[in-house]
C-alpha cells in the first residue's frame, strides 16, 4: 500500500499542522519556524527536532506509522508528548545548536 503523505524524513510541509496541538509557547515556536525559508537554520532545527521526537530514522515504508503518513504521525507524537512545551523548545534549541555546528564544521548532527 502506498501512502502519499509518507516521506523518508519529517517533511517541513507538516509543520503548520502542528501549530495548535500544544500550548501558547509551542504555537509561537511553530509560527516562528513557519515564516523561515526552506534552508534556514531554525526550520532545519525544527525538522531535526521532529525527526528525533517522531523516531523518523526507525520508520520504514511498510511500518504502521508510514502507512498512516507523516502528518498523522507527527500530530499524534506532539499531541501525546509527555513533556512540557518548554521541554520541546529546549530540544529545538539543542537541535539548532547541532545544525549550526554542522554548518560550521560539516559534521552531521546525531539523531
Amino acid at each position: 500500500m502506498y501512502q502519499n503523505d509518507a516521506e523518508v524524513l519529517f517533511p517541513a510541509r507538516v509543520i503548520a499542522s502542528l501549530r495548535y496541538l500544544r500550548g501558547e509557547k509551542w504555537q509561537k515556536l511553530v509560527e516562528h519556524v513557519m515564516q523561515r525559508a526552506e534552508h534556514d537554520t531554525e526550520l532545519l532545527a525544527f525538522s531535526l527536532l521532529m525527526i528525533r521526537v517522531d523516531g523518523c530514522l526507525a520508520c520504514h515504508s511498510d511500518s504502521f506509522r508510514a502507512l498512516r503518513g507523516c502528518t498523522a504521525c507527527a500530530q499524534q507524537t506532539i499531541a501525546r508528548y509527555k513533556g512540557t512545551d518548554e521541554d520541546l523548545i529546549q530540544q529545538w534549541e539543542a537541535a539548532r545548536r547541532d545544525v549550526l555546528a554542522w554548518r560550521q564544521s560539516g559534521v552531521a548532527p546525531t539523531a
